[in-house]
């Protein structure tokens, strides 16, 4: 059987909850806006998914929390474990921290740079932007 798209698994500490994406997932980044430090305790690595590519399994274990106006973040009710970033639309954040390994993947940028915690730096040649968005950039790769 040939598969011409990849696919994805994985699954929160405790194994209670479950997924899977059939397609491709993209913009591997680090997140160290306020918010993420606070759930994860440090800055937070996700990656989109097509919502209609993701299939979940446990969902009844599946808790989602409102953490601001426009957007909600999904996690074990088990275990704790920090899954999912949903703002209604036609994507889906997933923490990178629980997908199955291998995944292939690359970081290709940072997020909210301006709001990092003071007891870190970021050393690598990344490109950071202030918030989410492409016109927001602070940096580019190389240019420090």
């Amino acid at each position: 059987m040939t598969i011409d798209h990849p696919s994805y698994t994985g699954k929160c500490l405790c194994g209670a909850v479950h997924y899977e994406v059939n397609g491709i997932l993209d913009d591997p980044h680090l997140c160290h806006c306020g918010q993420c430090r606070r759930q994860s305790g440090h800055f937070t690595a996700g990656v989109g998914a097509k919502r209609a590519e993701l299939s979940v399994t446990g969902e009844d274990k599946l808790i989602w929390y409102r953490s601001s106006s426009f957007a909600a973040r999904g996690f074990c009710s088990a275990c704790g474990s920090i899954l999912f970033w949903d703002d209604g639309s036609d994507r889906v954040g997933i923490n990178m921290g629980s997908l199955d390994q291998p995944t292939g993947l690359k970081l290709e940028r940072h997020i909210f740079v301006e709001d990092k915690a003071d007891y870190y730096d970021i050393d690598d040649d990344l490109p950071q932007f202030i918030g989410l968005d492409q016109p927001k950039k602070l940096t580019e790769a190389g240019s420090r």
